[in-house]
């Protein structure tokens, strides 16, 4: 599967920060140095339907991550996949009378055309959970042979105590982790599990379902964690430097892949840190696909909007906060892409460089955007009012946005 086109990164004088990120294991900040290639892999979309606002903020924190390595002079070895073959999908394409293949590649590729025009820099392997099952059944085989998995009516299921690390990611008591199996994908009250968290590795080919040959575990389909383990492993190997995506998927899907990955390999951990971004609302509820409060970027692209202004609408909120999308959230972005656009467009103005020493403080300390926005505002306001003489320093700027914060003013 490939990937969306790469926007050139400016190149700035001097150097960036390292940055320093808050670890959902610890519970705590931690100063990440990955060496000179840093490694991060995000979970992608399940791609049945459009790219909405929450997406959107998700993949914007995770490539500020990128800009602020690549800041530093690093290269970055970024993955990240795509579920494209699921529950929801084949709902969804069963609902619509379509064919479940045809609606991920359509949706994957408005993906794709969204990434692109919000300037997010694409992973360097793009992998589908399909085009994966070749590298997920020896994995599941292994775990199996082991005595990590077991085999339940032809499915074969993960067990949580064969990784003495389990909880280490999330910290949730187990009537937590059972509420939230049951909200999110797994089936903790089926019968003739070992542990109800227990999540499945391999499911047996159902009827009417797409099925693949799964080697000795008969032909089936993968379950969801071990598909971004096997990809990750793959790609980047273990102790990798970011696991990330959305706060929704602490558990159990971050958790779980963790314990796949670590009964796996009896290394720890999987990553050295997990990163999690927070949720987007909309009219009170958390904006998701199951209840239908979406904010598509399509939608709002055709609609003229300026891709930059949306980039702006979610650099506002630290990448951690949950907060909710309004029109005045998207007003305020089109304001302040107006006035940054003007900044920029004179000849001259106030110097730049003690701007772009506090955007990369800002942005290295745990991705806080909202301080470099309200940095570049302090400038462009200084800029409207009494100007200044530095001839470089409006291209510096715009470089120094576009670069860090992925706006092209």
């Amino acid at each position: 599967m490939h990937a969306w086109p790469a926007s050139e990164v400016p190149a700035l004088p001097g150097k960036g920060r390292d940055l320093r990120i808050h670890d959902t294991a610890t519970g705590g900040p931690v100063t990440l140095d990955p060496g000179p290639v840093a490694r991060i892999y995000v979970c992608g979309i399940t791609p049945y339907d459009a790219t909405h606002i929450g997406h959107a903020a998700t993949y914007n924190a995770f490539d500020l991550v990128q800009r602020v390595w690549l800041d530093t002079k690093r290269q970055v070895h970024y993955v990240q996949n795509v579920t494209d073959v699921d529950d929801p999908l084949l709902e969804r394409a069963a609902r619509d009378d379509v064919d479940w293949v045809a609606l991920a590649e359509q949706e994957t590729a408005l993906f794709r055309e969204d990434m692109t025009a919000l300037r997010m820099l694409p992973p360097r392997h793009y992998v589908g959970a399909v085009e994966a099952i070749p590298g997920i059944v020896p994995l599941v085989e292994r775990l199996r042979d082991s005595g990590a998995a077991y085999e339940l009516e032809g499915d074969v299921y993960f067990s949580v105590e064969a990784d003495p690390h389990f909880g280490g990611v999330s910290h949730l008591d187990a009537a937590a982790m059972r509420l939230l199996s049951a909200e999110r994908g797994g089936d903790p009250d089926r019968a003739g599990k070992k542990n109800p968290l227990d999540p499945m590795l391999w499911m047996a080919a159902r009827e009417g379902e797409p099925s693949w040959d799964g080697g000795s575990l008969g032909r089936g389909r993968p379950g969801w964690h071990i598909e971004c383990v096997a990809i990750a492993l793959e790609h980047l190997g273990m102790g990798f430097d970011v696991q990330g995506g959305g706060s929704d998927l602490v558990f159990p899907h971050h958790e779980m892949g963790a314990s796949h990955a670590q009964a796996l390999t009896g290394e720890f951990p999987m990553a050295k840190a997990y990163v999690h971004a927070g949720m987007v609302a909309l009219d009170g509820e958390k904006m998701s696909k199951s209840r239908g409060n979406l904010v598509f970027v399509s939608a709002l692209r055709r609609d003229g909007v300026d891709p930059a202004a949306i980039r702006l609408a979610l650099l506002a909120h630290h990448y951690r906060a949950d907060w909710e999308w309004t029109d005045q959230v998207l007003r305020d972005a089109v304001a302040r892409l107006e006035r940054w656009r003007a900044a920029v467009s004179r000849p001259d103005g106030p110097p730049a460089e003690a701007l772009v020493d506090e955007i990369r403080a800002a942005l290295a300390n745990d991705l806080d955007a909202p301080a470099a926005l309200a940095a570049v505002d302090r400038w462009a306001a200084l800029q409207a009012e009494r100007g200044g003489t530095d001839e470089g320093a409006p291209g510096v700027v715009s470089r120094a946005v576009d670069a860090l914060m992925g706006v092209a003013l």
